[in-house]
Order: C-alpha cells, then structure tokens, then sequence
C-alpha cells in the first residue's frame, strides 16, 4: 500500500476557502514540501472527463417512491438521513465504506459522507436534495494531496452526474453543517451515523423524535417492492454457487481449515455482488453448535459436518441468508441423518406456514413443535408431553434460536420496527423472511447421549410472501438428506 503524503482529510469548508487553504503535509513524509512550480504543474494538463446523458440508476423510480411515502408520513418536518464516514480501521487505513441502510434505501446511493434532506415545502410535501462531496478541487492540490483526493482513492461523481444518476438536485456536503444549524423548525434524524451531522443538530432534534424516524424506515422496509425482490433472488443465487464453489474445494479444505471455506465462499461474493452480508458461519464438527461460529479457524474433518451459514449481499446492497449442514465426506451418518431429518421436517413445517394472513410467530410455532415432538421421542425429556415442553420452553436448551427474521439490506432487516408490526405482525405478499430451524448438542452436555454431543445441524432458506402462499428464493439449493448427498456427489466428480 502506497504511503499517501498526508494522513487526513482537511477540514470541510466551501470550495471558495478549499482554494486558499494549503493542504497540510503529512508528519514523517518523505517530502518535505511542495514546490510552487510542483504544485503550478499539477493543476493544467489534465482532460475534461465530466460524464453527460446519464441514465438513472435501477432503482431511481422506486427510491423516488420510498421518499414521497416518507414525506406523506412526516409533513412540515426537516428529514436528515446522513450515509455515515469511514471508519478507521489502524492508524490512517479505514474499513471498507457501507452507507447506512436508511440512506441507501431512499437514495440509491452509497458513498460516503453523503447526507438527504427533506426540506418541507409547506403544510405537505418536501424537497429532497442529496448532499455530496464534489470533485477533487484541483487548484489547491486536494485531489493529489489528501488522502481522500481523487488520485488517491479515485474520482468520484460530480454533483451534476450525481443529478442525472440519483433522479435528486445534488448540493456540496460540506456546505451542509452551516444549512442545518441555521435551520428552524421541526427536525429529525437517523442518529448513529454521522457525527458532525448530529452536532449541528443537537438544539433541534429529541432522541425520541428521532426514533420514530427510524422505526418508521425499519417498518418501511417489511414489505419489498419488485426492485426489491429481484436483487434478493439475485443475492440467492449467487449465494448457491458460493456454496457449490465450496463443496468442490472440501479437499483443499480439509487439508488447511474452515478458513479456505470462508476465503472460497468470500470470493464468490465479491465476484457477484458487493461483499458477504455479514460474518461467513464455516462451522466443522463441534463448531456446529457454536450459533455464530465466525473464527473459522478449526480443523475439517472426513466424517463430521459442516454447517456453513453465508449469504452473498448484492452491490444494490441486499443480501442473501442461506444454510445448509453438509457430510463433510459427502455421507451422512445414520446418528447425522436422523438429526438431520428431524430439522428438514421442522424446516418444512415451518416454510408451509409461512403464507398471506398468517402471523409471523406462525413459522417458529411450527417448526419449534416438531422439534419437541422429536426431543421427546428420543427420550431427552423424560415423560413430559409435547405440550408440556413447548409450555416451558424446555426445547430450547438444544433449538435455542428463534426460527427466522426479517430479510432485505440488513441480514436482519427491519430489526426496530415495533413488535406489534414484526413478531406480532400479519404476513403479507412482499414480506421476505428466513425460516431456520436446528438442533445444537454441545459437546458438554452431559444430559444426551455421547453420540449426540458435538452435532449441530441448521437448514435456512429465504422465503417470500407471494398472494398465493410462499416462494423459495433459495431453492436452488437441495435440503433433503438424499438430494444433499447426490448432489455433493455430483460437484465432487
């Protein structure tokens, strides 16, 4: 990695002040200034590279749509929605950017340190407008000597693309701290994000106004529109070939370790779609019973399984939650394939409940009672009766987890909606969730027989809400315990 001149960003300031304010220089570089000829030289010879007759973006018209329900919801009130800054990972190198999930939804939009105003416009209505940073100024060398100058982490919309591509009247970023605390009214703000944003707020907003902007947009969320859908499908099917691409790499991995799972899934996802959707689950053996097993750093062995929990997030930021427990020698056990079954017949119950009018808590009541009717009739539970379980909640000492969640931008999307509007919700078409249920038996629970301990098995698909019922995403993928072995056998060769 190339050492930038200097460590950081000056500070924001008009494009008029950006001109006469010198760039500092970075301590211990190995220059130890900038010559006037240099710094002359660098500022002509350079082509006009302005794009014009943009198209918009895919999704332009639906997050136009998103923004005109936003603003029926709140009238007369000044919305911020800031997409959030880098954050730095060690010293003067930061992670990876990802705008805010609440930004990205109504904008299309994913660079940093972006921020969208709802300025109302009267007793109803309100001016959008997205606040950007522009081009690299060239005059005082800002586009070469910060190190977020353009030749450094390479050009960047200027705000009259950024129009033309977002469908949104793009102003300065910079010149947005001034316009908000010299705004008046009522404001609010997705908090959480950006910092300078939330100072120049901090007389005008109450945490709990801004709360209710920010359960509305989880809410919003629930129900995917068509643009929606279609990247999900997308996410889903990239996601099968990352765990196809797996399955034919088991070798490799059983000769290093859950890593070269992780490492081989993550390439997929960032051939096809933006990133992982969150932390790569490449649980061998024991590992399984681990719920967020992400060190993957243990041993593959011939003979135990493999859960692996991964999910591709498209590069429209909508990501894929898929799991799947394999025979890491492409042959369940008769122990495994009972366990396994058990889960795959849960998992049915559960995706068959899943339909219009139907609650949310549905899916997880019905899969939960097959796993109980199974815990029973293996003698785990002693004498007690199914009901009797469910009543105590004595099954989850080996399910443990809830049965699914709310899928989209976020893996767990829609997480603050209000309760009466998620788990206590009516299923609707448009509504994408997870159905996952599993058996977990640590290695050191003493009340199961040895065989059992160190098993654990999850089977997760996305399902959709159609008008008629349901739809798998992920179906791609074979759950069957027969199929699954078929098909491991197939991609192996």
């Amino acid at each position: 990695m190339s050492e930038e001149l200097i460590p950081e960003t000056p500070e924001q300031e008009t494009e008029e002040n950006e001109a006469a304010e010198p760039i500092k220089q970075r301590k211990n570089g190995l220059y130890p200034g900038v010559s006037d000829e240099l710094a002359e030289n660098m500022k002509s010879g350079w082509a006009d590279t302005e794009l014009h007759g943009l198209e918009p973006i895919a999704q332009a018209e639906h997050t136009a749509a998103r923004r005109a329900a936003l603003s029926a919801r709140f009238p007369g009130e000044r919305l911020v929605i800031p997409a959030g800054n880098l954050k730095t990972r060690s010293n003067d190198t930061e992670y990876a950017f990802r705008a805010s999930t609440e930004y990205a939804y109504l904008t299309g939009d994913q660079t940093q340190d972006g921020v969208l105003v709802l300025e109302p416009t009267g007793d109803s209505g309100h001016q959008a407008t997205i606040y950007l940073l522009p081009r690299s100024n060239r005059e005082n060398g800002e586009f070469w000597l910060d190190s977020q100058g353009e030749l450094w982490v390479g050009r960047r919309h200027s705000l009259a693309e950024a129009e033309q591509l977002l469908g949104l009247p793009a102003k300065d970023v910079r010149e947005i701290a001034t316009a908000l605390t010299e705004a008046t009214g009522p404001v609010r703000n997705v908090r959480g994000h950006d910092a300078s944003i939330e100072a120049a707020l901090t007389d005008k907003v109450t945490a709990e106004r801004d709360e209710e902007l920010r359960v509305y947009l989880s809410e919003a969320r629930l129900v995917k529109d068509a643009f929606e859908i279609a990247e999900l499908q997308k996410a889903c099917d990239a996601t099968a070939r990352g765990f196809e691409d797996v399955v034919r790499s088991l070798d490799k991995a059983e000769a290093t370790s859950e890593r070269f799972i992780e490492g081989t899934f993550f390439l997929r996802a960032r051939i096809e779609g933006n990133d992982i959707g969150y932390g790569s689950i490449c649980a061998a053996g024991p590992h399984a019973t681990t719920l967020h097993w992400v060190r993957n750093d243990g041993a593959v062995r011939s003979g135990d399984l493999l859960l692996l929990d991964a999910g591709v997030e498209t590069n429209e930021l909508y990501t894929a939650d898929v799991t799947r427990t394999l025979p890491i020698n492409g042959t369940f056990s008769p122990l495994q394939r009972k366990i396994y079954d058990a889960v795959y017949e849960a998992q049915e119950a559960g995706i068959a409940a899943v339909k219009p009018g139907a609650t949310f808590r549905d899916f997880h009541d019905a899969s939960q009672r097959v796993l109980a009717e199974k815990l029973v009739a293996w003698g785990l539970l002693g004498d007690l009766s199914v009901d009797k379980v469910l009543e105590l909640g004595l099954q989850r000492r080996w399910t443990l987890h809830g049965t699914g969640h709310m899928l989209g931008m976020d893996v767990h999307d829609c997480a603050v909606a209000r309760t009466e509007a998620y788990v206590d919700g009516i299923l609707e078409p448009g509504v994408c969730l997870t159905v996952e249920p599993g058996l977990y038996f640590q290695a050191d629970d003493l009340t199961v027989p040895e065989e059992y301990r160190g098993i654990g098995v999850r089977i997760e698909d996305d399902i959709l809400v159609t008008e008629d019922g349901n739809r798998n995403l992920s179906d791609q993928l074979p759950r069957r315990a027969d199929e699954v072995e078929a098909w491991m056998a197939q991609l192996k060769g």
